[in-house]
């Protein structure tokens, strides 16, 4: 019987004693072990600060999320391996569903969150704040990576998801995990590690996985690190008291069971919507799983006069649950985990029915398919009912981990409410009701009690995710009981790993520091204007002066008369009196129009689109014959993702600062402390090319130079291909290019084709051994000239006619076999790819 391994230190381990057999939840068969006597527990936690830390900080969030992306992906096409062995678990499809894709779909998540962030390591938090009157002296905050690990203690009923929604997160923060799944369901965590370990896709020491229980795993975390828990509150308000946590203030995050509630409002009688909605979560919420859910509804709180018909209801959808090996189609509710989790069920039951009354199902018959219930670790779906939940408190106190909920009555919504927070905190509660101030009275009374409310109805319950689904952009967490801490919420989670550090100094260091300018920083003067340059070569800072325009009554008249602004300070200026005007006013957002018509570039260059305007402000009015002038700055850049027909680019966002030209000849006396030659300022976006520096431009004498110092004995550095092979097969291509070849199917099906036919634009290289439709893999076609010198003859002629046939038919649209239906410039990047990617092959680039 092999033994779970760990991934520590660079390479896989096993423990050195006998180890404790681990079984599987269905048939009750031990088939492995974990063991972990050996492991150098202070040297593991220091390996991934060092190791994989150092890494992991010095990469921007758009490289750490484009990371998560291409993980994600990757486990996403080897996710059926998975799905086999959590069935071992007692999973059915479905809740393996949610353990395993839902996992991955966090990754998917948090790698999106990369658009929220700077392209640099470190994030910069909020707005600038001024310190000083005269704006010289102000603070910012930052927050950078801590410098030490994640160690994430997790519970067993969701080992992927467990792993992976927390991971996620401290990844895209740059900080690396150390993760600690729980035994009974650690061979599956270990599977989908050893995925990620192998795919090489995480810098080395971003992850390491100990598969069993480590007692002094807290003995020497410090400061810099942070650790998470999830798993019975007991447990961890015996790890939140560790000495070491508090010595060295480590940071300690807290997911516990609860006891979650689900209201039924009391519009939701039987016949409408939500009283079906409300019976049929409930039923899910106790099956899915098997219960072993922290989100799972344990207290089902209904009207008093609706007890009995709920009752009625939720037994006959669990009559419809057939349970056994979750393998076959047929059955929906499997196993819980392990026996002793039965058995600590049982327990639970046992307690709660000193006070509550089972009416449904029952601990000792169970009726299974394809399993041997004996031998499983299966139970039956159990309701309680609890008709005087005020005075029996242990139904608000003990939780059974299983397919197990109580029912309980409520005279008014103000009783509910009470009843919910005899949970003393939850991670989640719902209700269902169809009357909004139901809903907002609930929701706005009981939120200090619990981590997420779901308002279910018939209006969002073809879209609503759910009870007992946490979400990867919301927090997961909840009050008191359920352990006060937070996981997940998008970029609330991410902050978690960051340290937040005022900064303060002048505008212009404080640029610097933050990456973003400053108001008042000093400028820096721009050699050329500002959009003649690509992305990458635009900083923070830029600036162009632009030359000066007057605003004429004409003018203003006429945009009025274009927009149909007609506004009275633009129009009728015998309207005045009272008013902040003095004379004709200029529009603001013609302001901002001759604005743009002042730093605007008119030629083609890197700038691709206006991308939009996050803000806009006028200071004060302008009025016809004022003369204004702009300062265009360069305030932020921001990645972006291209999966379009467009090139790569980022977007720049900058300041625009539009001045009274004629401020300073204004006598002092017209002037005061707060008077400014300042009158608008914006923030506008562009969208600016990258460089494109990977493919050498393919020239005629380019091309000659390349196909001069092609050797007839050149071996490729990929491949199979001679020399004169390749050259035909660029021939065959112009062919197809020129319009010769045209009487072919397009090979790419057709769900990918747009994707691929979009690449053409990026600036990534062909793949090596990228295998062309109508070549038969690993074999040479026979050659069709005499020798390499025609070969060549032969391929410059058919070039000829390529270009010939575009200058003659600029508007042509041609098929291809990989990319579709080309035009002229597309049908150019192609042929700049193809022929950068065999010149390499033969080493002539």
């Amino acid at each position: 019987m092999n033994k779970i391994q760990h991934y520590v230190q660079g390479s896989w381990t096993t423990g050195k004693e006998e180890g404790t057999p681990i079984l599987d939840a269905i048939t009750g068969e031990a088939f492995t072990s974990v063991a972990i006597e050996g492991l150098d527990v202070p040297e593991i936690l220091n390996y991934g600060r060092t190791k994989g830390g150092e890494v992991l900080r010095k990469m921007t969030f758009q490289e750490r999320g484009n990371m998560l992306k291409k993980l994600a992906l990757y486990l996403t096409k080897r996710k059926d391996a998975f799905y086999d062995l959590s069935y071992r678990t007692g999973a059915t499809k479905v809740d393996s569903w949610i353990d395993i894709e839902g996992g991955f779909g966090n990754l998917f998540a948090n790698a999106s969150l990369r658009k929220l962030f700077p392209n640099q390591p470190y994030h910069v938090e909020g707005d600038a704040i001024d310190l000083s009157r005269g704006g010289r002296f102000m603070a910012h905050h930052i927050m950078v990576p801590k410098k030490g690990v994640a160690v994430h203690i997790n519970a067993f009923n969701f080992p992927v998801w467990g792993m992976l929604e927390k991971c996620a997160v401290n990844w895209m923060a740059g900080v690396p995990a150390v993760v600690l799944p729980a035994p009974s369901s650690s061979y599956l965590a270990e599977a989908v590690a050893r995925t990620i370990i192998d795919s090489g896709i995480l810098p080395e020491g971003a992850l390491q996985i100990i598969n069993g229980t480590v007692k002094n795993i807290l003995d020497t975390v410090e400061s810099q690190d942070v650790v998470t828990f999830t798993g019975s509150a007991q447990t961890g308000r015996l790890l939140k008291a560790h000495p070491r946590l508090i010595q060295e203030s480590v940071p300690f995050t807290m997911e516990a069971d609860s006891l979650n509630a689900s209201i039924l409002g009391e519009d939701a009688v039987p016949g409408t919507p939500e009283f079906d909605l409300f019976v049929k979560e409930v039923r899910k919420e106790m099956t899915v799983k098997a219960g072993q859910k922290c989100t799972a509804i344990r207290r089902i709180i209904v009207p008093e006069k609706l007890v009995d018909d709920v009752q009625t209801a939720l037994a006959k959808q669990l009559d419809k649950v057939t349970i056994g090996d979750p393998r076959l189609k047929e059955v929906r509710m499997g196993s819980l985990v392990s026996h002793q989790q039965v058995q600590a069920v049982r327990d639970s039951v046992n307690d709660l029915s000193k006070e509550a009354q089972i009416v449904y199902g029952n601990l000792d018959d169970i009726n299974t398919i394809g399993a041997d219930a004996k031998k499983g670790a299966f139970i039956s779906p159990i309701v309680l009912r609890a008709d005087n939940p005020f005075q029996n408190t242990v139904i608000h106190e003990r939780e059974a981990f299983g397919p197990v909920s109580t029912i309980m009555p409520y005279k008014n919504l103000d009783e509910a409410i009470t009843l919910a927070q005899m949970g003393k905190g939850s991670l989640v509660s719902s209700i269902a009701t169809n009357d909004d101030k139901i809903a907002k009275d609930y929701v706005i009374n009981a939120a200090s009690h619990h981590g997420r409310i779901l308002v279910l109805n018939r209006e969002s319950a073809k879209q609503s995710t759910g009870h007992g689904s946490p979400l990867p952009y919301l927090v997961h967490g909840g009050p008191g009981r359920a352990g006060g801490g937070e996981e997940m919420g998008g970029m609330r989670g991410i902050k978690h790993y960051l340290q937040r550090t005022a900064i303060q100094g002048s505008p212009t260091t404080i640029t610097e520091i933050t990456g973003v300018y400053q108001q008042n920083a000093k400028y820096k003067e721009a050699e050329q204007h500002p959009f003649q340059y690509h992305w990458e070569d635009i900083q923070p800072g830029m600036s162009l002066k632009t030359h000066k325009r007057t605003l004429t009554d004409t003018d203003i008249q006429n945009f009025a008369n274009l927009t149909w602004d007609h506004f009275y300070a633009h129009t009728d200026i015998t309207s005045l009196d009272g008013s902040i005007f003095e004379k004709r006013t200029a529009h603001g957002y013609f302001i901002i129009s001759a604005a743009a018509g002042l730093f605007v570039y008119p030629n083609k260059g890197p700038v691709a689109a206006n991308y939009g305007l996050d803000s806009i402000r006028f200071l004060r009015p302008l009025y016809h014959n004022d003369t204004i002038y702009v300062r265009l700055t360069c305030k932020e850049k921001v990645d972006r993702d291209v999966a379009s027909a467009e090139h790569p680019s980022g977007i720049v966002k900058w300041h625009v600062e539009v001045f009274d030209a004629n401020f300073e000849n204004r006598p002092d006396s017209q002037k005061t402390e707060k008077d400014s030659p300042l009158v608008a300022v914006a923030t506008i976006l562009t969208m600016v090319e990258k460089k494109q520096e990977t493919f050498v431009e393919m020239t005629e004498d380019k091309i000659d130079a390349c196909l001069s110092a092609l050797q007839e004995d050149a071996k490729p550095k990929w491949g199979i291909m001679t020399p004169q092979h390749m050259i035909e097969h660029l021939e065959y291509t112009y062919k197809i290019a020129s319009g010769e070849i045209q009487d072919f199917e397009i090979a790419t099906p057709e769900k990918i084709l747009e994707k691929v036919h979009h690449s053409l634009y990026n600036y990534d290289k062909f793949p090596k051994n990228s295998q062309f439709p109508q070549l038969e893999k690993d074999t040479l076609e026979p050659l069709k000239h005499a020798d390499l010198s025609t070969a060549i003859e032969k391929f410059k002629e058919q070039r000829k006619k390529y270009i010939e046939y575009y200058k003659e038919h600029p508007e042509a649209k041609l098929k291809n076999l990989v990319f579709g239906v080309l035009n002229k410039y597309e049908a150019y990047l192609l042929e700049r790819k193809h022929l950068n990617h065999h010149f390499e092959q033969f080493g002539l680039i």
